[in-house]
């Protein structure tokens, strides 16, 4: 299997659950640390970053 440059999101605090992404071959792949199975959810740059903007959309402001 090959490896990824897995980066931890940066809300992630200290416990296990945490969101990993990766991005290679033109897909960005994401896992969540606590997932024993290891399972790996791909997707498309283009969906990704729609993701990430309606997320940062609804972000409540501090």
């Amino acid at each position: 299997m090959r490896t990824h440059d897995w980066q931890k999101s940066s809300y992630c605090a200290q416990g296990d659950s945490c969101v990993h992404v990766a991005a290679s071959g033109g897909t960005v792949k994401l896992t969540e640390s606590s997932d024993a199975t290891g399972a790996i959810l791909h997707t498309t740059p283009d969906t990704w970053t729609a993701f990430l903007g309606r997320v940062k959309k609804r972000a409540p402001h501090a």
